[in-house]
């Protein structure tokens, strides 16, 4: 999805969810139900939010930091599916198919976020069309997203996937003032995402760091030509 498109879907969901927008849309009732019942939570990095398995109990929406969804294989190795940040919501898709979760959610940085119990953010969304309308389109788009994961990883070669990835990580997550990717990851991590070994994903960093396409500082990373890692890695942002 074009990024302009998902950062439209964030921003409604950021207007939608949040105290003054509810106050102004729900009943009195409503609105003291959800003041009353959420919670303002804080995690540290490396803590574990929510476990793949665990019965859902609500939903964490992201106010700082960020965290990772993944899952354990077959054979106990982990695999990123996405990366959560700031103003973002986990937990629903479960909630809503009323099944346990389907993956761990763990922090990357320290997170506060605020947790919504279940009962309450069901009631949200049967009172609240605009609510239920964002969640639709955030729905729509993880679809989406999920679709492109597929492609991703059957049609594209590994070069051509650490390009997209690196790419997709900036946009997802941004840039500190020097220019670096908010989130610094392992190179088993970047091995993890792109579905290669952790020793493939060393030598590309390193051919993609001598191509002048990146610069690195241990495990940070920077992104100095974007034009041509889209064209190498056949991205559209």
């Amino acid at each position: 999805m074009p990024q302009e498109k998902q950062l439209a879907i964030e921003e409604r969901f950021a207007r939608v969810f949040n105290d003054k927008s509810f106050k102004e849309r729900l009943s009195s009732a409503d609105f003291e139900k959800y003041i009353n019942a959420k919670k303002r939570l804080s995690f540290q990095k490396h803590d574990t939010i929510f476990e793949d398995g665990e019965i859902p109990k609500g939903v964490f929406v992201l106010e700082k930091g960020a965290a990772k969804l993944s899952k354990s294989g077959a054979f106990g190795k982990d695999q990123i599916l996405r990366f959560i940040k700031e103003g973002d919501i986990i937990g629903y898709r479960s909630l809503l198919c009323g099944e346990n979760f389907q993956a761990k959610a763990e922090a990357m940085t320290d997170i506060e976020c605020v947790f919504l119990p279940s009962e309450i953010f069901m009631h949200l969304l049967e009172v609240d069309p605009q609510l239920s309308f964002v969640m639709l389109q955030k729905i729509a788009y993880e679809l989406g997203e999920s679709s492109n994961t597929i492609t991703f990883l059957a049609q594209k070669t590994v070069r051509e996937r650490l390009a997209e990835i690196l790419l997709l990580l900036e946009q997802k997550l941004g840039v500190d003032p020097e220019g670096f990717i908010k989130i610094s990851l392992t190179r088993e991590e970047i091995a993890n995402i792109i579905g290669t070994a952790t020793e493939s994903a060393i030598r590309l960093i390193s051919e993609f760091k001598q191509d002048h396409l990146i610069e690195v500082d241990g495990r940070n990373i920077k992104i100095l030509n974007h034009d041509k890692l889209m064209k190498l890695g056949h991205v559209v942002l």
